[in-house]
């Protein structure tokens, strides 16, 4: 019953939705018996009934969705069924590019993610300007502050392949708008056209430039929080890294992670069992990510998840870090079984090919004691319905075992990329809101 109940706490657990469209094809699928009269009992709409703006669904697929679909609406998914999200994680990706020949995945996702164009915010001066080459989308408040600004340096997430400025988050204005702090969000070049490692190096292009010329944006060059999302929490944790022993340079502020992905040593930790298939991202489509990410051949994803890359003496190098050990045992109770890695099987030519996976630019975790505990007070948000969970987990344990001053916030209900559309974010009960506000007061506290 205990799990019973845990599993319901889930918000998309209550959603029928077809905002992926493939899961609402796996909706349609035959059912037999009473599993069969619970689902005739949900209200029911015809194929062209569904409006050709509907979320994710492109009018020139209509004709690839079945006739009937249970409606939108806040109906409970049938618990003694396969979730629908079970049926569509693992094609949904291919479906735009394989089935349909109407683009490529990433090409698929950028439509999906730019589609929708921000609304105006006039309270805001946004301008467009490059920081040493590398676009940028500056927001600050039409009040003249009696003083310098604080900054947030944002890198949006996407994997690297997708996402912009211009829909990096949903709630980054009102960081501009009541957090008296500019907000500059980064356009580094996404992959495969402008490959690795070039998103990071012109995320640090952009972070060098701000703390270099601050002070002609209105920016306080002592008060730059480095920010980031998902992948662009990773570029944020690696930069922060790079960044602790240049002299020539002010210190960074804080370093302000949103459920960042921090490594690709050890994935099957709890957090990537319990959340293999949950929405937005799933246990595969990370390492289908990586292997796009670094323009290799996508067949590598199913032997990345079983560990194969990783050889003994690194898995033995760095377990003290990563390791379901070192996650607190609540966040085990969904499920965990560990997993023996001595019986893995070690691909030397995959190694080879994705050895980049285990490097500190990639997997910042890694990252030496000597540089984790030079590093800024940090904020930290984790989902519990996130594959990244425990990456968040063992790098705050990191944080705090070498001293760093950490204020973090777990989002029990949350799922990965709850920010990035207020929409989502404001299905988490208001006692658990962080507003991206709390990015911009004085970390180490909490607020």
């Amino acid at each position: 019953m205990g799990g019973e109940k845990r599993r319901s706490a889930c918000p998309y657990q209550t959603w029928t939705i077809y905002f992926f469209w493939g899961s609402a094809a796996g909706l349609s699928t035959a059912s037999t018996g009473s599993l069969a009269e619970e689902e005739e009992n949900l209200p029911q709409v015809r194929r062209d009934d569904i409006p050709r703006e509907a979320p994710g669904l492109p009018s020139c697929c209509r004709r690839h969705v079945p006739g009937r679909l249970p409606a939108l609406g806040p109906y409970p998914v049938p618990r003694n069924r396969v979730s629908s999200w079970d049926r569509s994680t693992p094609e949904g990706p291919h479906l735009p590019d394989d089935e349909l020949g109407l683009c490529t995945f990433p090409n698929f996702l950028r439509l999906w993610t730019n589609g929708i164009p921000p609304r105006r915010d006039l309270s805001l001066v946004i301008r467009n300007e490059k920081f040493d080459g590398v676009p940028v989308r500056i927001y600050s408040s039409r009040t003249v502050p009696a003083m310098k600004r604080k900054a947030v340096l944002y890198f949006h997430g996407g994997a690297g392949i997708f996402g912009s400025i211009g829909k990096a988050t949903g709630t980054i204005p009102s960081q501009a708008r009541t957090g008296d702090a500019t907000v500059v969000a980064v356009g580094y070049g996404l992959g495969p056209e402008n490959p690795y490692p070039n998103q990071y190096i012109e995320c640090l292009k952009a972070a060098v430039y701000l703390m270099k010329h601050g002070e002609d944006y209105g920016v306080d060059s002592s008060r730059i929080i480095i920010s980031g999302d998902s992948c662009g929490a990773n570029f944020a944790t690696r930069i922060c890294q790079l960044l602790v022993d240049r002299r020539d340079l002010p210190k960074v502020h804080a370093q302000a992670l949103i459920y960042p992905g921090l490594q690709a040593l050890n994935l099957s930790l709890p957090s990537y069992q319990q959340n293999c298939r949950s929405p937005f991202l799933w246990s595969k489509l990370v390492t289908y990510f990586c292997c796009r990410y670094l323009n290799k051949s996508t067949s590598f994803a199913n032997d990345l998840l079983k560990g194969s890359h990783v050889p003994k003496a690194s898995r033995v190098k760095y377990r003290k870090w990563v390791n379901a050990d070192s996650i607190p045992e609540r966040f085990k109770v969904r499920g965990y079984t560990e997993q023996d890695h001595s019986l893995s099987n070690f691909n030397p030519q995959l190694h080879e090919e994705m050895k980049e996976l285990l490097s500190e630019n990639i997997s910042p975790l890694l990252a030496e004691d000597a540089v984790v505990c030079k590093l800024p007070q940090t904020f930290l948000l984790t989902c519990e319905y996130d594959v990244l969970r425990d990456d968040g987990l063992l790098y705050m344990k990191r944080l705090m075992d070498n001293g760093v001053p950490v204020t973090w916030s777990h989002v029990e209900n949350g799922m990965h990329a709850i920010m990035r559309g207020t929409s989502l974010f404001h299905l988490i009960p208001k006692t658990q809101r962080i507003w991206w506000l709390r990015l911009v007061l004085p970390l180490g506290k909490t607020a």
